[in-house]
């Protein structure tokens, strides 16, 4: 059966991230995609989550309990996703990161991403790969300004050097209502 564009993110995730790796949730919102990393890394490996929203920390630290993750386990920054590359050190790379780009699910709809940080924290990530590591980016662009940080992502991502990257996107052509895209970046070797 077809997945929806989170699912299959997850799905890409699986096959990319192990014990003991270290990844990075771009934008940790309730704490869904963190807590699936965490899961993921074990208790040797570390997610690294950013939010800028104390509601996304709060939501996201009592999952993480609730769900018994080893506190060693994870970090959770309330700081903007293009603060990556000051936090985590360019001598530690990730296997992954993920960013559900727009607004906290059950949030103030008005605190959305925005086009030039997304594209600076995706870039930040891709510096940080592992050769065959995957960024994912999954865009939710049914809001206002939605359409534009989408349209510059994808921009983006299509300019990039197909020796360095891979890149594609997932999404259900025929729904109604801006169906969210899946957009992986592979580092190659």
């Amino acid at each position: 059966m077809l997945q929806s564009a989170l699912s299959f993110s997850h799905t890409l995730l699986s096959n990319a991230v192990k014990p003991g790796d270290r990844v990075i949730d771009a934008t940790m919102g309730n704490g869904h995609d963190t807590l699936f990393l965490a899961q993921l890394v074990g208790d040797s490996g570390h997610v690294d989550a950013f939010d800028i929203q104390k509601q996304a920390l709060t939501s996201t630290n009592g999952l993480l309990e609730k769900n018994q993750i080893a506190k060693n386990t994870y970090t959770l920054h309330q700081a903007s996703h293009d603060t990556i590359a000051k936090t985590v050190p360019a001598s530690e790379p990730i296997s992954a990161a993920i960013f559900n780009l727009g607004y906290l699910p059950g949030g103030d709809k008005t605190v959305i991403t925005h086009k030039d940080s997304s594209l600076n924290a995706i870039k930040q990530c891709l510096d940080l790969l592992f050769p065959h590591g995957l960024v994912i980016v999954v865009l939710y662009y049914g809001h206002e300004g939605g359409v534009e940080e989408k349209n510059a992502i994808l921009q983006f991502a299509s300019q990039l050097d197909q020796h360095q990257f891979n890149v594609m996107t997932y999404q259900f052509i025929n729904q109604v209502q801006a169906p969210p895209i899946c957009l992986a970046f592979e580092k190659r070797k």
